[in-house]
């Protein structure tokens, strides 16, 4: 699975206020859509990959517009579960202080 922390997460730009002030939090999400393009939360929880994995989530990038990458420190991989399709997402809000903006407004991927 993972082994290494930081682990990373995707979201638009119109999200980072809310990220910054809340941390990563589903039930807040309705500013953007998500990265698939979903207009309500996929799972109950905070969709993560390792950085190598980055690329592919801004290559889907469906939000209609710019993203950011946030890392998220202290997860505990063994709590991450596996939404059934491979990508894993961890059950649990992240609070502000464990979330830290890495790369802002990463235009959509052609």
């Amino acid at each position: 699975m993972f082994d290494a922390s930081p682990l990373f997460h995707v979201s638009s730009v119109l999200n980072r206020r809310s990220i910054t002030r809340h941390g990563l939090d589903w039930t807040r999400m309705g500013a953007a859509r998500g990265i698939a393009g979903s207009r309500r939360p996929e799972v109950e929880g905070i969709f993560v990959c390792r950085e190598e994995d980055t690329g592919f989530f801004f290559q889907i990038n469906n939000t209609g517009g710019p993203v950011d990458l946030w890392s998220v420190d202290g997860v505990d991989t063994g709590s991450l579960l596996d939404n059934g399709n491979g990508f894993f997402y961890l059950p649990e809000r992240v609070p502000a202080g464990r979330v830290r903006l890495v790369r802002t407004d990463i235009p959509p991927q052609a």
